[in-house]
């Protein structure tokens, strides 16, 4: 077996060590492999649809076979292994950063460009794309490595409008010129993009966008709204459902549209959160004219290159990496705050800490069968249900062990060099902040009850 793959197996075992500490991890853990082993163990005949085999089949996503090809194919590092990408994340990422991140504290646009353009210089910012695009190449065990190894060191995310989700989208369905225009400023991290689905009445029924494009000759005329526009004050391109036809279904009458953000009638309204920051934004448009060259693909078709993106956005939602991480966190404020030497709270990390080993597996397993090319259920789905909620019950158990300390909201101790007084630990700042935000990850991205119906659509035919 390849020493990459060989590498992430290892580090699923070693994360199930100090499971078994406690009693309650050790149960947990153990039924857990049971379950494992009960879904690895594929039937030779096809069972019924909607039998406990069939389920049993579906969502176990890849079998034994894939992740063997997959382990026979992924020796092709580019002249570079894991421990000089371990060294080049430890001597670029900037110290100021990963302090940070490890503390949860506020990040601002220069911190997260700052990184971006790093690993632009690399060749990096666009980890996953391929050769062909100015990418390193790597298949998807080394990227999710590579994802890990940023993760763990305390890199912030990477925004993941421009390389995670329309660059796919423009390398795929886009023309050259628009390739060419589009893709050198993703991957350098110098234009920053921001995305356009949801409106006041579509997020996760986005069929019903009405936002409204019109073509009038070389141009579209765009009038509407989009909202909950991440990080959209400082967007430079937002890529947009629009609506371009109501005949047919309402799918079929949807365009992708890349629209540049300084056009004359675009306009950002901050959405102020609770914790006083403007993460999200409403945008409009009045009257705004959009080149047609700026159409991806063909009008009436961008249903299909949406759903292309959303498989990456919800995988990119999982975010296994992050909840590793910020596990690690929770062991650090839990023994400081004389917590962790109670069975009990010790148990429910051991919970914690097997299901996030649990989901690590699932992407593994996920990522075994996109190199084999099996696609037999809408598993980003699943990784984005399990993912969201893994990463609500972190920010729970910090709450919990730092306690009334964790309630009050102070912004400025969220800032980096604060020399004011904390209430509590300097740790507890940034705990409710979190707590809240985290709130809205099991709804973006297609709402997790809504990613249950189509699961459930899926394993029973």
């Amino acid at each position: 077996m390849n020493s990459f793959f060989n590498t992430a197996v290892r580090r699923v075992r070693s994360s199930t060590a100090a499971i078994q500490r406690s009693p309650l991890g050790f149960l947990i853990l153990a039924s857990a492999v049971a379950v494992f082993a009960s879904f690895s163990g594929a039937s030779a005949q096809s069972p019924a649809k909607g039998s406990p085999e069939h389920i049993k089949a579906v969502t176990s996503a890849v079998d034994q076979n894939s992740i063997k090809a997959n382990a026979a194919t992924s020796n092709d590092w580019p002249a570079i292994g894991l421990a000089e990408i371990r060294a080049w994340v430890a001597a670029n990422l900037p110290k100021d950063i990963s302090h940070k991140v490890h503390n949860a504290l506020h990040l601002t646009k220069d911190d997260l460009q700052r990184w971006a353009k790093i690993l632009g210089k690399q060749g990096w910012h666009g980890w996953a794309w391929p050769k062909q695009f100015g990418g390193p190449g790597w298949n998807v065990i080394q990227r999710h490595l590579f994802e890990e190894e940023c993760a763990l060191a305390g890199a912030p995310r990477v925004v993941p409008f421009g390389p995670v989700m329309v660059a796919p989208v423009i390398m795929a369905f886009g023309s050259p010129e628009q390739q060419k225009r589009h893709l050198p400023g993703i991957m350098s991290g110098e234009v920053w993009w921001s995305q356009g689905y949801s409106e006041p009445g579509s997020g996760s029924d986005l069929a019903s966008v009405k936002c409204r494009a019109e073509r009038q000759g070389d141009k579209y005329i765009v009038n509407g709204q989009k909202t909950w526009t991440t990080l959209g004050q400082y967007g430079e391109w937002i890529f947009c459902l629009v609506r371009t036809s109501n005949e047919g279904k309402p799918q079929t009458g949807i365009s992708f549209l890349l629209i540049d953000m300084k056009s004359p009638g675009v306009s950002v309204r901050p959405i102020v959160l609770l914790d006083g920051e403007a993460e999200v934004n409403e945008v409009f448009f009045d009257n705004v004219e959009v080149p047609a060259a700026n159409l991806i693909g063909e009008e009436n078709k961008g249903w299909t290159y949406a759903k292309h993106l959303l498989s990456h956005e919800r995988t990119n939602i999982a975010d296994v990496n992050r909840s590793k991480r910020e596990l690690e966190r929770l062991k650090r404020i839990a023994k400081a705050e004389g917590v962790y030497e109670d069975v009990r709270f010790r148990d429910e990390i051991a919970r914690l800490e097997v299901e996030v080993v649990a989901l690590e597996m699932l992407v593994l397993r996920v990522l075994a069968a996109e190199k084999s090319g099996k696609q037999s259920l809408d598993i980003a789905g699943l990784l984005k249900i399990r993912g969201s909620e893994l990463q609500q019950r972190y920010a729970e158990l910090m709450m919990l062990a730092a306690g009334p300390y964790a309630v009050p909201l102070v912004q400025e101790a969220m800032e980096a060099g604060w020399q004011g007084d904390h209430v509590g630990a300097a740790h507890c700042a940034p705990l409710a902040s979190t707590y809240f935000n985290l709130r809205k990850t099991t709804i973006y991205g297609g709402s997790n009850e809504v990613q249950r119906n189509i699961v459930s659509q899926v394993v029973s035919g």
